[in-house]
């Protein structure tokens, strides 16, 4: 297994196509954004689509970006667009594309690392502590966690 940048891969048309067969509606979304090329435009200039794939098939997806669902807010980066394919879920696959991200993040000298969910118990496992409820773009609550990135 390996985390792959979709925007650095070869074969985004491949990669493109997994992200279309998650049954997810956020996932259809992310498809949406990645297809008509408005991906950027949404979540920010600087923002990545990390993918968790061995040989040709996709595990695990999430994206690490300047802006999520919570709008406006300083609160910056996100990791958003988690999503693991239903046959590899319980195996902590996550943990890879997590791992990627702090390792961005404290190249980037990055204090902190945000998350919107209505998850519970989920992202706690991976260190990240729960921070407020906000109101997220449609305007429903939301849990926002946050992971401290250690140098």
């Amino acid at each position: 297994m390996k985390v792959i940048n979709y925007f650095e891969s070869e074969g985004k048309e491949h990669w493109l196509n997994k992200i279309a067969e998650s049954s997810w509606d956020a996932g259809k979304f992310l498809y949406e954004l990645l297809s008509k090329g408005t991906f950027f435009d949404a979540v920010g200039d600087h923002s990545r689509v990390l993918l968790l794939v061995e040989g040709d098939e996709l595990i695990s997806y999430c994206t690490y970006a300047q802006y999520d669902d919570i709008q406006p807010t300083n609160l910056t980066p996100w990791v958003g667009f988690v999503y693991t394919f239903p046959q590899y879920r319980g195996h902590h696959y996550i943990r890879y594309l997590f791992q990627e991200i702090e390792r961005i993040a404290r190249s980037e000298h990055v204090e902190n690392i945000y998350i919107s969910t209505n998850h519970v118990g989920l992202y706690e496992k991976y260190g990240f502590e729960f921070r407020s409820i906000m109101q997220d773009i449609d305007g429903n609550d939301s849990k926002v966690y946050f992971k401290k990135i250690k140098d």
